[in-house]
Order: structure tokens, then sequence, then C-alpha cells
């Protein structure tokens, strides 16, 4: 397991050396717009069309949603009580919810479960996606922009309709001969690699201790304590078999994912706070795995 986190952290730090070494010749926003409109579109279609999907696999998606939305109420509610300002309250709301299910949870869940994972951990990440780009657009867009205005940058943003499209195909039948998967999978790859060095670049310059100390203690307890033990109540009730509880789990316990860095950074919704606190939870995340390892023997 620490050679998969290993392999995930280089790029990290390939990211921060190029910008600490190229500053300004490195334009972030201009990466952030190339991976979220380009290719994040061929991430979404290769990994939806890689193999057929399966209609009793949206058992698992459906569960980590439910969970997702019952966070979301309780975040959304006493959020507010803390947070005045207009942006941090956005981040205090929805980043804890946008888990790394994909760049981490994925191979985590291969190397614990083995390659059985694999159907779940990606019907899984299809339902993080839908997260991301309806929720965490709206909330990271609602940090600068109207209500209404955020409403649109929902519908603007192609890797929704993208999955959408890639879900239609699957189940009409539809499959892709190899030429075209290897295109979509160097487009994937493409997309997964700049995500870890855009992470990278942006931890460059980001200061820690400059970040609202409430802030950090919110979205840390939030992301680790109070994420976690929902989610354990709520899989604990649940006649599912103990592998998908286990995945549905650990898909909940991943780090603060760096699409948080892309849409705050789209947004202009202080980007290197967020950046800040996924480094923070991805630290953190290195030590609260192997406790949550041992908490799948009761579930």
């Amino acid at each position: 397991m620490s050679s998969i986190i290993f392999s995930i952290y280089l790029f990290i730090i390939i990211g921060y050396i190029a910008k600490r070494s190229f500053k300004e010749q490195i334009d972030d926003k201009t990466i952030t717009l190339l991976n979220v409109y380009f290719l994040q579109v061929f991430l979404t279609f290769w990994g939806l069309l890689l193999r057929p999907i399966d209609i009793t696999l949206f058992y698992a998606p459906f569960v980590y949603l439910i969970i997702i939305l019952i966070a979301l109420m309780f975040s959304a509610l006493f959020a507010k009580k803390f947070f005045h300002e207009k942006k941090e309250h956005s981040i205090a709301v929805v980043a804890a919810l946008i888990g790394n299910t994909a760049n981490l949870g994925i191979p985590l869940n291969i190397a614990i479960f083995g390659e059985a994972s694999i159907p779940y951990t990606t019907i899984v990440n299809l339902m993080n996606i839908f997260v991301v780009y309806t929720i965490g657009v709206y909330f990271y867009s609602r940090g600068t922009f109207s209500v209404a205005e955020s409403l649109k940058n929902v519908l603007k943003l192609p890797i929704l309709w993208a999955a959408l499209m890639a879900i239609g195909l699957s189940l009409y039948g539809y499959r892709p001969n190899k030429a075209i998967m290897n295109m979509l999978m160097m487009g994937a790859y493409a997309s997964i690699t700049m995500q870890l060095i855009l992470f990278g670049i942006y931890l460059y310059g980001t200061k820690v201790r400059e970040i609202n100390r409430t802030l950090i203690s919110w979205v840390i307890s939030f992301k680790f304590l109070l994420l976690p033990t929902l989610a354990f109540v709520v899989l604990s009730f649940l006649e599912l078999d103990s592998m998908i509880k286990g995945i549905i789990f650990i898909e909940l316990l991943t780090p603060l994912a760096i699409a948080n860095v892309n849409l705050s950074s789209l947004y202009d919704c202080e980007p290197k706070i967020v950046t800040a606190l996924v480094f923070i939870t991805s630290l953190l995340f290195l030590g609260v795995i192997f406790v949550g390892v041992k908490l799948l023997h009761f579930l």
C-alpha cells in the first residue's frame, strides 16, 4: 500500500518543484482549464466504457450518494453558524464531501479487496463525479457568483454531459474498438497525472498558518470523524456484501480530492486555501487509512 501512495505523491512533488523552478512561467489557470474542459472528458469516457455497466452495480453508488446528501444537509445547516465570509462558507460546506475516489480510492481498494473491487470503485467514482460537477460546482461557484450563475456553471461543464453520454452508450451496448480505447486511455492517464501535478503547483506558495484555524478544524473533523461515523452507522444497518460496504467506507474516507483545487481555481474561491486543506488531509490520511482498514472488520 505504501508503494501505491508514494507513486501518487511523486507527481505532486514534481508539480511543486516545477512551480518553484519556473514560477510565473507556469500558468495555473491554463492548466486547470485544459484539464477540466478537455482531458477529464477522456477520463470519464474511458472509465465508463472500460467494461459494461451492470445495473446491479448501482446499489453501491446509491448508498454512497445517500450518505453524501445526509452529510451535506448537516454541513449546510451548521457551517453558516461558524463561517460568515462567503468563500469560506462555500469551502466549509462542500470541500470534505469531495473525496479522492479515483486517484487514491481505486488503487487503495484494489490493494485491499483485489481486482473484484474495480467494477464497484468505477461506478462509485462515477457518482462522485456527479457530486463534484453538480454540488461541488454549485457551492464553489457560489463563493463568487449568484445562485442563477452558479446553476449555469453546473450545466456549462462538459464532463457532466460526457458522463451521461458514456452511460447511455454503455447501456445501449456500444463497445469501442481497441484503437478508440487506447486513445481514451491516453487522455485519461494524462488527466490523472495533470491533476496530481496541478496539486503540486498550487502547493507552492501555500501557507497553512494563514488559513482560518476554525476552517481547518472544521474540514478535518468533518472528513475524518463525522463522515466516517455517519458512513459506519448507515452501512451497519444495510444488508450488503462486506466487500461492497468496505469499498463505500474507504471511498468516503479518502482525503479531499484535487478536484476541489480545480473548481476553487476555476471559480476564484480561494484555491490556495483549498490546496492547503487538500494537502493537510492527504498527510493525515497516511495514518487514518490504517485505522479505517481495521474498522472494516466490524461492518
